[in-house]
């Protein structure tokens, strides 16, 4: 029987393809599409994950974390729903990866360079004038550009929707695993490097075995459900231009309901999450039309939590 592929861009199905130990040579590749020098050798750093952690998103937790030729930290995250301050989420990521090792009285010399990258499945309003698919920031001189204060900082982005208008050849090698990503059941080896054809091989197997496993799938499923429950919420105030202190209540709300739903059932969860949003809109004389808005919650519904 036909076992249907689990999505590769599931963050959770990415963590497990390329953060899981075992799999370094799938990862190192990958990597080498992205960052331009030799990846000589790669360590992951692989953290259990427990269900819980799937109803969260929180501190990068599904994150894969790498240490690259013994002194370059590497922070990738695959991330699926739009969410607002992406690049400060970012650099907040690359912080706490950066400052890690260094202990209390240390010499700064034993910080070392940190690479973050974001792989988002959807563009990103601060880079639409910038047509290409993969960016890589550094701190530069405003005049000198060519100037790098230093290289201990690097992020790169990027934005899966742009491929289809990039038409150069431009990062083929790159194209190629994001295209493994969009579609792993029709993918084309024709023309493909060796290193690149023999490390997606490893990829879609590693997908068909987690895609047979029915605990495997259980997880995903239970990550994209969190995934799709967030972005049902979150758009009502993030469309209809709400301030960050709501957007903020939203978000808590969604939280505490969610963690409540691990505990008494997650359908459950989220509608206490939704209520407690509700009822903080009211406490600060929100209309009952916003808050239907915002919330989704019916005028009755919302009539009884006064």
């Amino acid at each position: 029987m036909r076992i249907e592929l689990l999505n590769p861009k599931n963050d959770y199905v990415f963590k497990r393809i390329f953060g899981h130990i075992g799999n370094e040579e799938i990862t190192k590749q990958m990597l080498q599409t992205i960052i331009t020098y030799e990846i000589k050798d790669i360590k992951l750093n692989e953290s259990k994950l427990l269900e819980k952690d799937l109803l969260d998103d929180k501190l990068g937790i599904v994150d894969i974390y790498a240490k690259l030729n013994e002194n370059i930290n590497v922070d990738i995250e695959m991330q699926v729903a739009k969410k607002s301050n992406i690049e400060k989420r970012m650099l907040y990521y690359w912080s706490k990866l950066y400052t890690k090792e260094l202990k209390a009285g240390e010499d700064y010399s034993k910080l070392h360079k940190t690479i973050a990258i974001l792989i988002a499945n959807f563009k990103i309003n601060e880079l639409k004038e910038i047509p290409k698919f993969c960016t890589k920031w550094q701190i530069r001189e405003e005049e000198y550009t060519s100037v790098i204060l230093t290289d201990v900082l690097e992020i790169y982005i990027i934005e899966i929707p742009k491929i289809k208008e990039d038409k150069g050849i431009a990062r083929k090698e790159l194209k190629e695993w994001l295209t493994f990503l969009e579609n792993p059941e029709k993918m084309e080896m024709i023309g493909m490097s060796s290193e690149n054809k023999e490390a997606i091989k490893k990829a879609k197997k590693v997908l068909e075995e987690i895609s047979a496993d029915e605990h495997e799938r259980y997880l995903a499923h239970l990550r994209e459900k969190y995934i799709r429950d967030s972005k049902s919420i979150e758009k009502y105030g993030y469309d209809n231009g709400l301030d960050d202190g709501i957007k903020q209540g939203i978000e808590k709300g969604l939280q505490q309901g969610i963690e409540k739903g691990f505990k008494n059932g997650l359908d459950d969860g989220i509608k206490q999450g939704v209520e407690k949003v509700a009822k903080a809109m009211l406490k600060q004389k929100f209309t009952i039309e916003n808050i239907m808005s915002v919330t989704g919650l019916t005028k009755e519904e919302i009539e009884k939590l006064k």
